[in-house]
């Protein structure tokens, strides 16, 4: 007879959610610190472009073993095993899946570095004409490629971390990240090193942060009882990690869609000078909603799902979607039209410095706006995939990318040629909306009702809350605006420019949100009360 373990006891949702939306926070804040202080150094220059094309390399690779399939395969698998056998023997599985890793992305790391520039030409099909360029972003490319075993590694970190209701550690480790380019870029801002010396140095910085990434989080590890032993099981005798090779399979299908997603407008936006900058620039921009909200609820619900499909309990898991959908709408709607009103002045105070010119400005505030409709179900994508994977049905996640994939395809191979590099904005927003919707309504059928009515009646009073926030936001900027002459040669003035008008909509969507009775802002003022 099998006999289960204790279930780990969960904190509440509204704290754990609390606790990774400020980690988040912080991280996405010092990332936008950082995307700064690069956009100084090197602004949309060749440099630039060669080193966003390199990193995007390995980062991309990270996705597929790492933060997209191996965390989507680990969880719910480390999970059930100790539910089922205990934490020891599930500690002796992340060993072997640990060994396997070293092995595995370690010789993809020499393959890739043996090879960089078939890779950067494919990628970057563009650059062909630019010898100086290709040669740069090959010697950077291969800087930054151990950053690829270090970050797979620290993965695996948090989500052991994440399994056993420990946030704290794996959500200020990205912060790190962070912290160590912010620390260099501030050397290399006194510095007087020319732009081919800056541009290797950050790419140093890139490595070291990802090792950061891991070492921060072995003291908690060691304290939970965890000891790492080198183990190997690359004939996948062992169960549980047949069963994690086996989840990731199709979800690695599913991300490596997204990555060929990925890789084709890198490919058409070589083709324009500055535009792989101008969009790179633009997505990280919008990575901070996304981050704080969706990938926020995401891994504060995956071990929830996790724990739910230990007994099939798909119920809760429906119930869980249905309440993160709702937490999305009251979050990311207003994200997305207050970066419709803001995102040039914004982006003009966060990036307009150095190398980075205004013509710059006005190109990344384009591609950001036509970013931005997918936002909402980009950060979707996050919270509903999750509930598939801990269902085992990897299936369904595969197929709804490589669909939403291949629109974005013949979108921007149609389309690009007439409407240059916005089209690949666009592109990737009309993907994440495919995508999502598929997903949801899977979802409905296979493994609940998610009370579309109810969620209908959010973004509905949600919006009306929105369209008020929108008119006082745009009377409070234009007023402001019609005060100043010329507002952009002050940097105090740019602030108040976007300060002001951000504390009014706040404000105004926080009051009508209030009159609304919408519940998740009748939560925040509880939890608010309760801090105090």
């Amino acid at each position: 007879m099998m006999l289960f373990s204790q279930p780990i006891s969960r904190k509440s949702l509204g704290n754990t959610l609390s606790l990774m939306t400020k980690a988040t926070i912080l991280s996405r804040v010092l990332g936008l610190f950082r995307e700064q202080m690069f956009a100084a150094l090197l602004g949309a220059t060749a440099f630039a472009d060669a080193f966003i094309i390199a990193f995007r390399i390995p980062n991309l690779l990270r996705d597929l073993f790492a933060e997209g399939a191996l965390s989507q395969a680990f969880i719910p698998v480390f999970t059930k095993t100790t539910h089922k056998h205990g934490l020891q023997n599930a500690y002796t599985v992340t060993n072997r899946i640990i060994g396997n890793l070293i092995i595995i992305v370690g010789s993809i790391t020499l393959l890739l570095g043996i090879f960089t520039p078939t890779v950067v030409y494919a990628i970057a099909g563009g650059y062909a004409t630019e010898p100086d360029k290709i040669e740069t972003t090959v010697l950077l490319t291969r800087i930054m490629l151990p950053f690829l075993p270090f970050i797979s590694i620290a993965t695996v970190a948090m989500g052991m971390l994440n399994a056993q209701d420990h946030y704290k550690t794996p959500a200020l480790a990205p912060i790190l990240f962070n912290i160590v380019a912010l620390c260099v870029g501030a050397l290399l801002w006194w510095s007087t090193f020319p732009p081919y010396t800056l541009v290797i140095i950050w790419s140093i910085a890139v490595v070291l942060g990802g090792m950061a990434q891991l070492i921060v989080q072995i003291p908690a590890l060691y304290k939970l009882g965890y000891r790492f032993k080198l183990s190997f099981d690359l004939c996948f005798r062992n169960a549980e990690v047949r069963k994690v090779v086996r989840l990731m399979g199709p979800a690695a299908l599913g991300v490596a869609a997204i990555q060929i997603n990925i890789f084709v407008n890198s490919w058409f936006a070589s083709t324009e000078p500055g535009a792989v900058s101008w969009l790179n620039y633009a997505f990280r921009f919008l990575q901070l909603p996304i981050g704080v909200l969706g990938v926020s609820l995401a891994t504060a619900a995956i071990p929830r799902y996790a724990d739910a499909a230990t007994t099939w309990d798909k119920e809760t898991i429906s119930n869980q979607i249905s309440q993160n959908i709702h937490w999305l709408l009251f979050l990311t709607v207003p994200a997305t039209i207050g970066l419709l009103l803001l995102g040039e002045p914004i982006i003009a105070l966060i990036y307009e410095r150095g190398e980075f010119t205004s013509i710059d400005t006005a190109n990344t505030a384009a591609a950001l706006s036509f970013y931005l409709p997918g936002l909402v179900t980009y950060a979707g994508v996050k919270v509903i995939a999750p509930a598939f994977y801990s269902l085992e049905n990897t299936r369904i996640p595969m197929i709804a990318s490589m669909i939403a994939v291949a629109i974005n395809v013949i979108l921007n191979a149609t389309l690009h040629p007439i409407y240059g590099y916005r089209i690949l904005a666009m592109g990737t927003a009309i993907a994440a909306f495919v995508n999502f919707f598929i997903l949801y309504g899977v979802a409905q059928k296979q493994i609940g009702s998610l009370d579309t009515r109810k969620i209908i009646g959010q973004f509905l009073k949600v919006s009306l809350a929105c369209m008020v926030m929108a008119l006082c936001t745009l009377a409070t900027y234009q007023f402001l605006e019609s005060l100043f002459d010329k507002p952009l040669e002050s940097l105090s003035i740019q602030i108040l420019l976007v300060g002001i008008p951000i504390g009014i909509a706040i404000f105004v969507y926080a009051g009508v949100c209030y009159l609304l009775h919408i519940p998740q802002l009748i939560q925040l003022i509880h939890g608010l009360k309760h801090k105090i």
